[in-house]
């Protein structure tokens, strides 16, 4: 069996005013994680230290099943990395740029990379100088997709790019996922890009997983409730210790209920008709993930 794209066990890593902790996380080959969460809350912390652009203080890193930092030289030669604040040199031209990565990268793949070209709307003759900010970071994804490489790790790809341009960059990413021993791992706060490719999801908060599991999963088990209690009822409430309620808004008689575990075993053990049940997109689940993991950590 080959290895993971990604295996992150136990990570730890301190800085004065922020503490990654704890931090694992897998992706298996062929899939897209789109890892989530708010500015500070530790995603490009995490993508650096998988690159091996920082060391941890505790935990195991393996990138395609090589350990870094220490192997990372070989790991990294089939490793597309782009980060939003990378930047091409402004008095080149897109075809230098495609030249120098091509003498570096034996896999480079000219013809791909003149389709890609005519797919982003870009020309060699153009020098860096004059791209857009969606220009420039599309210009940054061909270079590392034409490498062919077999993990794509994205820090916020679409930053900057407006909504044609974006759903360009997500049509390549399915593409690219047409060989299954490819993967894909980007940060994001777009949470429709990321519910759109997305096979797995993480969620990161203050320098913590607080979620992570197949996207399918967490649309499935998420639902938001609507209740009306009866007036001076003694009997037919709600429990509302069942584990699966992580959020209540009582507003008179009527009651909203946040459930992580819907199912009708739920239902039946919550004791009080329901009246409406809503499934909830990915940023609701997000937004309702991160504050019950804030209510619960001291």
């Amino acid at each position: 069996m080959s290895a993971k794209a990604i295996e992150m066990t136990g990570v730890r890593k301190a800085f004065r005013f922020f503490t990654l902790e704890d931090v694992s996380l897998d992706l298996e080959q062929g899939q897209i994680m789109g890892l989530v969460g708010p500015n500070g809350a530790g995603k490009s912390t995490t993508i650096r230290l998988l690159m091996g652009l920082l060391t941890p203080d505790a935990g195991c890193i393996r990138l395609l099943g090589h350990d870094m930092p220490s192997q990372q030289a070989v790991a990294k030669a089939d490793v597309g990395f782009v980060s939003d604040d990378m930047k091409l040199l402004p008095q080149a031209t897109l075809a230098w740029h495609m030249d120098f990565v091509a003498a570096l990268y034996p896999g480079w793949d000219a013809a791909y990379a003149a389709t890609l070209l005519k797919r982003f709307g870009l020309h060699a003759g153009q020098t860096a100088r004059h791209l857009s900010t969606g220009e420039q970071a599309k210009a940054l994804l061909l270079l590392a997709l034409a490498r062919r490489p077999r993990l794509l790790v994205l820090d916020e790809p679409t930053s900057g790019m407006d909504p044609v341009a974006r759903q360009e960059l997500l049509t390549e990413f399915m593409d690219v996922l047409r060989d299954d021993s490819r993967s894909i791992l980007f940060s994001s706060h777009n949470t429709v890009d990321v519910e759109r490719i997305s096979d797995r999801i993480t969620f990161i908060d203050r320098g913590r997983v607080v979620a992570s599991d197949n996207k399918d999963d967490f649309i499935e088990r998420w639902r938001t409730l609507r209740l009306r209690l009866p007036k001076l009822a003694t009997e037919g409430l709600p429990d509302w210790r069942l584990p699966e309620i992580v959020h209540r808004d009582v507003d008179g008689p009527n009651v909203t209920l946040t459930v992580d575990g819907f199912s009708d075993d739920f239902l039946a053990r919550l004791g009080s008709p329901v009246q409406e049940v809503h499934r909830m997109s990915l940023e609701e689940v997000f937004v309702a993930t991160v504050m019950h993991s804030r209510e619960a950590r001291p």
